[in-house]
């Protein structure tokens, strides 16, 4: 029987990647909702193709224009726009699952919804985890659905995990080490003295993956990693001090778990998310993800490297932030969006970067994440402290 699939954030590299393995296997999945942020036409041009029943836009104006758009052409697909709506796309679309890829703190509602729900959650969405771990993963239990990472290294470690690990994390089943890799991004040997002078052009130019511009600076910074070891903490329930990030600049092994008795399983294949968007969609079968197979024999060479923290200040900060625990990830994240965002739209220096995170992470006492209230107040107080402070440089 196909399942029902509703994909938040269908307009981003994630979503049209899941829209492409979805098209490969028509008999399995049928897509009943998607929602996108200011990309109508894309967006419509999905609407035509899979026939949603829920299309979802961030403002009324595009709703309308969408919803114009799809009556001319005989769709009965509802437009609806807003947060509330994104919520809406995930309860009232009759889905089974739900590919969670809106980035940024605008997927946490919904996300949280989909971890309530009791269905199956594809989690591409970083901040679910980041601002709020503690309460996703409550929801996740109490709605008692399945949570798979879509995030190529959480989903390459979900794999090399002894099956029953979800189930009792807890026992460690002789897991010793989580190691996420990381390829150092565009300027992992560029040097240090020449880093003030890098422009969102050539930070967003990744060497290995396709992804959109804020998660493209997020690499060349490596915050993107740190926000990772924060992720897997929650994912696999291991302490801090088990998560190791190594340099592996050629993204063909994407995670590895290290065992009591010596064993290390790493998960290997193309950069390409089709394989990791297959995996969730299908688990625990696998099929067809439309990636080209790995040939171990035209890779030159496989090197590892311990990153160097002084290039990569933004992963110390993670790390602390990690550790600093309650609001203190949800500062980081705020913080850093902020600054990634004035980096690439109004002339924030790249090496200001870190500067931005780390002053806002000094100023902003750490708090108990104890409800979304009290994170989502403390995301917009991050927030208004970032900007004021780059105001001020």
């Amino acid at each position: 029987m196909s399942k029902r699939l509703a994909i938040l954030g269908s307009t981003g590299s994630i979503g049209v990647n899941t829209l492409d393995v979805v098209r490969a296997h028509p008999d399995r999945y049928t897509v009943v909702a998607l929602t996108a942020g200011k990309q109508v036409d894309r967006l419509a041009e999905q609407c035509i193709e899979f026939k949603p029943a829920i299309a979802v836009l961030s403002e009324s104006a595009d709703a309308a224009q969408l919803e114009s758009f799809l009556r001319a052409r005989g769709s009965q697909t509802q437009v609806l726009y807003g947060p509330d709506a994104l919520v809406t796309a995930v309860t009232e679309s009759g889905c089974d699952m739900v590919m969670a890829a809106i980035v940024g703190a605008a997927g946490l509602m919904p996300a949280l919804a989909a971890a309530k729900s009791g269905k199956r959650v594809l989690l591409a969405n970083k901040e679910a985890l980041v601002m709020s771990g503690a309460l996703f993963m409550q929801a996740m239990k109490a709605g008692g659905g399945e949570l798979l990472p879509i995030d190529s290294e959480h989903n390459a470690i979900f794999q090399c995990l002894p099956n029953q690990f979800a189930k009792s994390p807890q026992a460690s089943l002789g897991v010793e080490e989580l190691w996420l890799t990381a390829s150092g991004g565009p300027f992992r040997n560029t040097p240090i003295d020449q880093l003030d002078q890098i422009t969102p052009e050539q930070a967003c130019a990744h060497p290995n993956w396709v992804m959109g511009r804020k998660i493209s600076v997020d690499s060349a910074t490596m915050m993107n990693k740190g926000l990772e070891v924060i992720e897997a903490f929650w994912l696999f329930g291991l302490p801090l001090e088990k998560i190791k990030v190594l340099i592996h600049p050629q993204s063909v092994i994407h995670s590895m778990v290290r065992y009591r008795d010596g064993s290390v399983l790493a998960q290997l294949g193309q950069p390409d998310m089709r394989t990791p968007i297959a995996y969730g969609l299908a688990w625990p079968d696998r099929i067809d993800a439309g990636v080209a197979p790995l040939n171990l024999t035209q890779l030159a060479h496989l090197s590892f490297a311990e990153p160097d923290l002084e290039r990569f200040p933004c992963l110390s900060l993670a790390f602390a932030a990690a550790k600093a625990g309650g609001t203190a990830p949800t500062v980081l994240n705020a913080a850093n969006e902020i600054a990634v965002a004035a980096f690439l739209d109004a002339g924030l220096p790249y090496l200001k970067i870190p500067q931005v995170v780390e002053e806002v992470l000094s100023a902003m006492a750490v708090v108990g994440a104890d409800s979304l209230e009290t994170t989502l107040s403390v995301d917009a107080q991050a927030r208004k402290a970032a900007q004021e402070y780059i105001h001020s440089l």
